[in-house]
């Protein structure tokens, strides 16, 4: 059963490009479809559930596809399998990048413009699925201009506290009737797991030395981004000082090109981390990124419809929602623009750009090859 899991996923793994969406266009083509591993209600409950959680949605999915399957084990073989060609990618270029030298700067170059355009996509569709009314827009530029005046990981978990309290209190959402008999079993929250979860936040802003200082930001960043890969950028780039923005525009350019989990973006950034086990560090960056979205997915997969049709719940997740736009429009401000653009021909192409995703909507690698290409064009044109 788990080499059966695992040889699932990590086809998946191989060849699943696109990102979030298309990653459960997948899950649902491959395991709801064909295989018939879940039905197709339970399957939607799942992809609910992980929009609502922190964490990286698709690898959620994933997880616990593999949860219901053969219990925790077939869900973290799920994990593996997923991730590791992603993984394995990710590690090679973050070890190898310094090889490259001008040929290597160049493409950052490109791929920095290539994060501006595709930055700017994710934080408009999110803003136009998650900001429906006009408080939900206020939480969300109220949000920005305080990561904008103020670019700080205490900063972003002082709006999310904010956030899910105005959502508790002011009901944001008209829900409709989502009443329903459900078992003693649909109810019951798995506390182990949530309580792993707990402690191991509460550890990570413990000063414990200087290697778990550099690590304990991924934790943080795995148990506060809600909206998936795009917002783990800024969430990282507030809580890990250390590494420059080239670093960070290269690791996520790096993950919106080649297939699998986008939160991968952490396996370069671990290998980058000055240690002097840039394997190690990749490894422990990966797992301590996506370990707070399991344990919550873990902890809410059997109670999920019970805990949906409470209305002050929904709404405290409608409210994170909107702020995690904010998260995304300041990163697009700073680093990613201000990083990446800088005459006006690269503005004109960005725009350019832009329109042409917004409008022909062409495939990811075309933008990607079309951006290396710039990059490439401008160091030959400079010699």
């Amino acid at each position: 059963m788990l080499i059966a899991i695992f040889r699932q996923f990590f086809l998946l793994g191989c060849m699943s490009f696109g990102g979030p969406a298309a990653h459960l266009g997948y899950f649902k083509h491959h395991f709801v479809d064909s295989l018939r591993w879940l039905s197709i209600s339970r399957y939607s409950q799942l992809i609910s559930l992980s929009q609502a959680l922190p964490g990286p949605g698709s690898s959620q999915v994933s997880f616990a596809i593999g949860v219901e399957r053969a219990g925790v084990i077939g869900g973290i073989t799920a994990f593996i399998g997923f991730t590791l060609p992603s993984f394995l990618i990710m590690t090679l270029l973050a070890i190898s990048a310094h090889q490259f030298d001008a040929v290597y700067f160049a493409v950052i170059t490109g791929l920095k413009l290539f994060a501006v355009v595709i930055v700017a996509d994710a934080t408009l569709s999110m803003a136009k699925s998650f900001c429906s009314n006009l408080i939900l827009k206020l939480i969300a530029v109220i949000s920005t201009l305080a990561l904008v005046l103020l670019p700080m990981l205490s900063t972003q978990i002082i709006i999310l506290l904010i956030a899910a309290a105005v959502g508790a209190i002011w009901p944001l959402l008209k829900l409709s009737d989502l009443s329903q008999q459900t078992s003693s079993d649909q109810r019951k929250v798995n506390w182990v797991a949530l309580s792993l979860f707990a402690l191991l936040l509460a550890i990570s802003f413990i000063p414990l030395g200087e290697n778990a200082a550099l690590f304990a930001p991924f934790y943080q960043a795995g148990a506060m981004v809600f909206g998936g890969g795009h917002v783990v950028l800024p969430v990282l780039q507030a809580g890990v000082p250390t590494l420059s923005n080239d670093q960070f525009l290269t690791a996520y350019a790096s993950a919106q090109a080649i297939p699998g989990p986008m939160f991968t973006i952490a396996t370069y950034l671990g290998a980058q981390l000055p240690t002097e086990q840039p394997i190690m560090g990749a490894i422990i960056a990966t797992l301590l990124i996506f370990t707070p979205g399991f344990l919550l997915m873990l902890a809410f997969q059997k109670s999920w419809i019970n805990l949906a049709s409470n209305p002050r719940f929904a709404s405290s997740i409608a409210a994170l929602n909107a702020a995690v736009v904010g998260f995304l429009a300041a990163a697009l401000y700073s680093p990613i623009w201000t990083s990446a653009v800088s005459n006006i021909w690269q503005i004109a192409l960005v725009i350019a750009a832009f329109a042409w995703l917004r409008i022909k909507k062409p495939p990811i690698w075309w933008l990607l090859l079309l951006f290396i290409g710039v990059g490439l064009g401008q160091h030959y044109w400079a010699l």
